[in-house]
């Protein structure tokens, strides 16, 4: 199960270095590529409004 993110995001970059695969792209809100993302959840932590969540 790969994760999105939502509306809420404010595209701060907090989660795009966290990403051990580069999965997150900038974009309004940013995006992850559910082929590259590995479930691991290290973006989720890190994201200050909640923004990521678990598609």
């Amino acid at each position: 199960m790969a994760y999105k993110i939502t509306d809420e995001c404010i595209g701060c970059g907090a989660c795009l270095d966290t990403c051990p695969t580069g999965a997150i792209s900038e974009g309004t809100p940013y995006v992850i590529d559910e082929a590259t993302c590995i479930d691991c959840g290290a973006c989720v932590g890190e994201c200050p409004t909640g923004a990521i969540i678990e598609d």
